[in-house]
């Protein structure tokens, strides 16, 4: 109880001597020689002090997590990975009991790196635990690991926490956290500005874009497939298809070709504009990258021919299809029946379905069905009930 009092006791003011703060209670009352008056007012102060001790907050104690824990925490420690280290297994046994925002996450950290003494291979199996359970807790930890020295953080990690905030479009904390980092005297690479470029690409913010773009070009920094991606990705939804074009081309001029992704979103906006000529350019682009079009970009040059009312082409399209050994999907033939239905070429649309069974091609669900609808449009009962019938056979 005595040395509880002790920091109430110092408090108080100068009421106290020093001997009584080093010294056992009775002991300095005694020593002190006070009259009976003085010591009344002592034991007053010390009963205050005792309270204050009593009232006083407990102090973090690692043992208290992991010691009463709930069906899902037992199975969360029980899913941990056999190959954690003792220390490791120490601190996510009690990580688990813990909610986003707990603060007793901190301690806990602290705690551990203090006791355990931990390397970055320590904490790189932390966070790659975490990660693989997908705790809600992995970004907090990796915000508490970058300030460490055991953590020996380097710009990568910093991207890592970077990639996390704009998954989350948490703008505000990427950008101070890259300045943060910059602020620790690290030096931005490619990767990292890559990074922020995407973050900005996908919030619609094009000018932030654009900025770091321009940043990587004037830093002498190599431009590589997944940066011009960011960027042609950023003028697509600012619905700059012209611009995104033009570095699509620059890319080709230096043998750098985009993902699939990236071709397939420019491709999917000329061909929603119905701009038939820009989808067949960037088709061509993705057969010049080497990429083999599926039957979904095969469907999206389709569109674009038919909402430009160029059903020649359209089925063009789906002869080369079948040339080159794909077999057009219900989509394609539904589109090209939708665009004959508009200008009421039904002649032209059977004799485009005959073709297609002649070469073996069925007619599917959503094709038929649309056959259904037109032909009950112009009265044809009897045409409708074995379109519906073929169709129910088929399903």
């Amino acid at each position: 109880m005595t040395s509880l009092a002790i920091p109430a006791l110092h408090s108080v003011g100068t009421k106290i001597t020093s001997t009584t703060i080093t010294k056992p209670w009775q002991r300095a009352c005694q020593c002190a020689c006070v009259s009976g008056s003085h010591g009344a007012e002592l034991q007053v102060l010390a009963a205050e002090a005792e309270q204050a001790a009593v009232s006083e907050a407990p102090r973090f104690r690692w043992d208290a997590f992991g010691s009463e824990l709930s069906e899902s925490q037992e199975r969360a420690v029980r899913g941990l990975s056999p190959k954690l280290s003792n220390r490791c297994k120490a601190l996510m046994t009690r990580v688990v009991c813990l909610s986003p925002g707990d603060q007793n996450l901190g301690p806990l950290l602290a705690y551990w790196v203090k006791a355990m003494k931990p390397k970055r291979a320590d904490w790189l199996l932390i966070l790659k635990e975490l990660k693989e359970t997908e705790s809600p807790l992995l970004t907090e930890v990796l915000e508490y690991a970058l300030l460490e020295n055991s953590f020996e953080a380097n710009v990568r990690d910093y991207t890592k926490l970077i990639h996390i905030y704009g998954k989350q479009k948490l703008l505000q904390k990427a950008e101070d956290t890259f300045h943060a980092m910059k602020g620790r005297g690290f030096a931005c690479d490619q990767v990292m500005l890559t990074a922020m470029m995407d973050m900005y690409s996908k919030a619609g913010d094009l000018t932030r874009a654009k900025e770091i773009f321009g940043e990587i070009i004037l830093l002498g920094l190599t431009l590589d497939k997944r940066a011009y991606g960011s960027m042609i990705m950023a003028y697509i939804r600012a619905d700059m298809l012209d611009k995104a074009e033009e570095l699509i081309k620059e890319m080709e001029e230096q043998q750098i070709f985009a993902g699939k992704e990236v071709y397939k979103a420019l491709l999917r906006a000329f061909s929603y504009k119905g701009d038939s000529d820009g989808a067949q350019r960037i088709f061509d682009a993705i057969q010049f990258a080497g990429i083999v079009p599926d039957t979904k970009l095969c469907a999206l040059l389709v569109n674009a021919y038919c909402l430009s009312n160029r059903m020649a082409e359209a089925v063009c399209v789906i002869r080369n299809m079948r040339s080159a050994g794909v077999t057009p999907c219900d989509k394609c033939i539904a589109l090209v029946l939708g665009a004959y239905e508009k200008v009421d070429m039904l002649e032209t649309a059977l004799g485009f379905l005959t073709e297609l069974e002649e070469n073996g091609i069925a007619i599917g669900q959503e094709p038929s069905q649309l056959l259904a609808v037109w032909f009950r449009r112009l009265g044809v009962v009897h045409e409708v009930e074995q379109v519906l019938k073929e169709s129910s056979q088929k399903t």
